[in-house]
Parts: structure tokens; C-alpha cells; sequence
């Protein structure tokens, strides 16, 4: 599991003069911005996840628009840069953004970044680079840590199709009825969720969507890392007992269809693949039998056209 950086412990970098930013104790110069608004990704933990890219962006930009500047102000303060912060965040008004497009207009570069991870992914700023781009000035990204992605990849669900809800509804009556609006998605389904609304949550999405596997990542990155696997219904009745975890949570679950895995529910499908195919083609009968079943389509068409090359 990575470790988290206790900053606590090391002294801040010595603080530098514009445009320069310090790195595994050496000074470096950053490289000089062109004018334009600099989406910047930022560690969602571990501070070392910072990419050099980014750094040196952050050091050489006018102004960094931040979500919380005390947030930001402490990885800033890490690797020794100056550059002045400015709030930006959900609340900012239609007055707020206007200034800040101004100074783009002027010639500035300006970053922005969130509390954590990658601008824009359930975090403020969709709007301000909305209007950069709708006044025709650059908008340029610069990639990095995201808790989706990095959840995604440690999780064991499959990676090739994800859809990302973000924070469903706090009320459990909401909560159900998206459950089942995105119960359709085919593939892993993605969640953040509030550490006190995990436990009920959990026990909406068993109730709602059945027994998909599921993963719940927590700190991500973080001295206390954790990832826990099982069905929604292991995991809701795990939280049920223990109470609501601590810390930055996502959920996963898996595709519908995931859970019934195993050599009797091959052979199940197989039966109903083969009494399909006696009456309708191959593309049909698959896609007649992923819909009576629950599966995902390409899985049962591979299975199909599998069935009907060994017909004798």
C-alpha cells in the first residue's frame, strides 16, 4: 500500500522567488507559461503523486484559482512556491468568473485546481472553463492523480466499459430511484459517497441492484489505504455492523449479470443459448438471451457464436 507524506514531520521547502518551485531538495526553474486557463491535477493524498508538469505550472502561473486555498496553500508550501491563490470554488458567482476570463484576456495564465485529484470530476470549475472556452482563449490540460481512475485500477472489476456517478442523493427514496436509472449501464459503475451516508447507502444499492460484486476504496493513496471487496450485500452488512468508515470514499460495482459466475450458471446460459439459436440467428439469440438474463450482450454473443461453430 503507498504511504502518505507526514508533513508534519519535514520541514516545508525554502520558499523561492516567482517561477521556481523545489523538488527532492533541488531548486528548479519553471518553464514560462503562454496565456491561457491550466486545468491542473494535484495529488489526491500523497503528495509525491504531484507530477513535475504540474509543478512547475503552479510556479509559473500568475494566480492559482483553488476550491479551499488553505488546502492548497499546504501543497504549495511543500515544494517552496509563491504563486498567489484566489478562491474558486462552487459558490463563486457569475462576477467572480468575469474576473477571472479578464485577466485571461489580459494575457495571464491562470491554474486550477481542486482540493484533490483532477479539476472538474464532481469538483467546481466546469463553468469558468466553459466561458474560457466560449471567449475562444486556451484551455489546456495537465494530467494527473484521480481517486476514479485510481480506484478503477485496484479494484478487480473489469476496466474495459465504467460509468462515473458521483455523489448519488442523500435521501434514500432519491437514492433508489437513480440506483435504478443506471442499473442498465453496462459496466462498472463508479460512486463517491460521504463516509456517514456509506452504510445506508450500501444497503439501498444491495436492495436495488442484487448481488453484483462490489469494491469499496477508502483513502486512497493514504497512510491507511484500504479496499474491501465482496458482494453489496457482504459490504452492507459488514458497514451495518461496524459504522461509517473514515476518510475519502469510492464505490464500485460491478456489471449486471457479474455475480452469477460459476460452472452451473455457464451451463444454464448455455442451455438457453442453444434452445435460442434453434429459432433465431446468432446476433438475436444473443441479444434475446442477455436481456431475459441480465448479462452483458457481448459476453453472450461471444458465448453464442462459441455454441454455433460447435454445432455439428
Amino acid at each position: 500500500m503507498a504511504k502518505e507524506i507526514d508533513n508534519r514531520s519535514r520541514k516545508p521547502a525554502p520558499r523561492q522567488g516567482p517561477g521556481v518551485f523545489t523538488a527532492f531538495g533541488l531548486a528548479a526553474e519553471a518553464e514560462p507559461l503562454s496565456a491561457g486557463l491550466y486545468v491542473v491535477a494535484t495529488p489526491i493524498g500523497n503528495l509525491r503523486d504531484v507530477t513535475f508538469r504540474a509543478l512547475s505550472v503552479l510556479a509559473a502561473a500568475e494566480a492559482v484559482l483553488a476550491e479551499d486555498t488553505r488546502v492548497t496553500k499546504r501543497l504549495l508550501a511543500h515544494y517552496g512556491i509563491t504563486t498567489p491563490l484566489v478562491t474558486y470554488n462552487e459558490h463563486s458567482n457569475e462576477a467572480v468568473r468575469e474576473r477571472m476570463i479578464h485577466r485571461l484576456r489580459q494575457g495571464q495564465a491562470l491554474a486550477l485546481v481542486s482540493d484533490a485529484g483532477t479539476p472538474l470530476v464532481s469538483d467546481p470549475g466546469y463553468k469558468l472553463v466553459q466561458a474560457a472556452i466560449g471567449e475562444g482563449l486556451p484551455v489546456t490540460p495537465i494530467p494527473g492523480p484521480s481517486a476514479v481512475l485510481t480506484a478503477l485500477v485496484v479494484s478487480g472489476l473489469p476496466t474495459d466499459r465504467f460509468f462515473f456517478e458521483g455523489f448519488l442523493p442523500p435521501k434514500s427514496g432519491a437514492r433508489r430511484a437513480r440506483l435504478q436509472e443506471i442499473a442498465v449501464i453496462p459496466g462498472t459503475l463508479i460512486l463517491y459517497e460521504a463516509p456517514h451516508r456509506l452504510p445506508e447507502m450500501l444497503a439501498d444499492a444491495a436492495e436495488v441492484l442484487g448481488g453484483r460484486p462490489a469494491v469499496m476504496a477508502r483513502e486512497l493513496t493514504k497512510l491507511f489505504e484500504t479496499v474491501r471487496r465482496g458482494t453489496l450485500a457482504e459490504l452492507a452488512a459488514q458497514f451495518a455492523q461496524e459504522g461509517p468508515p473514515k476518510g475519502e470514499i469510492v464505490v464500485l460495482i460491478g456489471e449486471a449479470g457479474a455475480e452469477a459466475a460459476g460452472p452451473e450458471a455457464d451451463a444454464a446460459l448455455d442451455e438457453k443459448l442453444r434452445a435460442a439459436l434453434q429459432r433465431h440467428s446468432i446476433k438475436d439469440a444473443a441479444a434475446l438471451v442477455s436481456a431475459e438474463a441480465g448479462l452483458p450482450k457481448r459476453e453472450v454473443y461471444a458465448r453464442a457464436l462459441a455454441l454455433a461453430k460447435d454445432k455439428p
